[in-house]
């Protein structure tokens, strides 16, 4: 009865941490096989009663289960010495305030961290941003529809792709083992020898920006073509007769009228800029010797935090970047109702 309760209260994606060290454990495993848990969730609830969950019975896995994603969601973990063997027992893990603030300020990495997190997200946000605008300008002006559709096409295909397959292709195109670029640079003489791109600092913001760029550019023209779809015409035809340029006119009638979507997004942008990025940097940063310019808030999470299972460290992080994006956002939402757009 209480697996089932377990069940029907806990979405499958919570306490990921606490399910992971169970899985791992020998012991919930066995308990898991013996209580005959065949599906993942009914597995997932053996192994949350070989932790403790269930043991004050329904009323009381309810009540620790409501402590754990209420401490989830206010990320009380970082400001404490949480330890995982506590599972839901989140309270008797002992409070040290602003320890891990402290300690994540202080740390060597801080500065190299804050620092590859800003210009990378500046980065994205100035090239990244205007991209989509850009390309939707140029396919609203082309007038062949297969072309323009063949265009979409081969723009939007990149962003179904995984990191991992993306990482893959920019390795290969850089690898100075028959890479293409390595290859066409030696061709027509800029280079003597093969260069390996991505084991050299100076070269690697670059190759980040450009595979995102690469990447995301298709799918998000589309909201900006839906939006100058919806362009009146007859303002397009009325600066003809007037012998505005074909500049004239988006300038003059397609920005103006697309604005408040470009706002919109603009802020929402604003608000994630201290999200320089995760997977891509993961995967294209391999190389140790990157790591200088590469370590960003998200990586450096992941590395420090919950490889070395220091989750209230991680916690206090992760909380520190939410509460920076949260003013970046109020912020840009302020200032963007001035002008007559806002979120709210």
């Amino acid at each position: 009865m209480a697996k089932a309760y377990v069940t029907k209260a806990l979405p499958y994606n919570i306490l990921q941490e606490d399910a992971y060290a169970a899985s791992n454990n020998q012991a919930a495993d066995q308990y898991a096989v013996t209580a005959g848990a065949k599906t993942p969730e009914k597995r997932l609830c053996a192994l949350f009663e070989a932790m403790g969950y269930t043991a004050h019975g329904m009323a009381g896995n309810y009540y620790h289960l409501r402590v754990r994603l209420l401490a989830d969601v206010w990320s009380i973990d970082g400001f404490m010495d949480y330890k995982i063997n506590t599972g839901a027992r989140i309270f008797e893990n002992n409070w040290v305030g602003f320890k891990h603030f402290s300690m994540f300020f202080n740390a060597p990495e801080f500065y190299t961290v804050m620092r590859n997190t800003i210009i990378i997200s500046l980065l994205k946000f100035l090239i990244g941003f205007p991209a989509p605008i850009i390309l939707a300008l140029m396919l609203n002006e082309i007038r062949q529809m297969m072309f323009k559709r063949i265009v979409q096409t081969i723009t939007y295909l990149p962003h179904f792709m995984s990191w991992v397959i993306v990482a893959g292709l920019v390795g290969s195109m850089l690898s100075t083992e028959n890479g293409s670029i390595n290859i066409l640079l030696q061709k027509i003489n800029l280079i003597d020898d093969p260069v390996n791109f991505l084991s050299i600092p100076e070269y690697f913001w670059s190759i980040l920006i450009s595979a995102n760029v690469w990447k995301e550019i298709g799918f998000g023209s589309i909201v900006y073509l839906a939006a100058i779809a919806g362009v009146d015409q007859s303002m397009y035809e009325a600066a003809d007769i007037d012998g505005a340029s074909k500049f004239k006119q988006i300038f003059l009638i397609t920005l103006p009228t697309i604005m408040p979507v470009i706002v919109i997004f603009m802020i929402l942008a604003i608000g994630s800029l201290l999200s320089a990025g995760f997977e891509d940097i993961l995967l294209l940063a391999e190389n140790p010797v990157l790591r200088p310019v590469s370590d960003v808030i998200d990586t450096y999470v992941y590395r420090v935090g919950l490889s070395n299972f220091r989750y209230s460290y991680a916690t206090a992080v992760g909380l520190f970047k939410a509460v920076i994006s949260i003013g970046l956002l109020t912020m840009a939402n302020y200032l963007a109702r001035k002008s007559g757009n806002s979120l709210w």
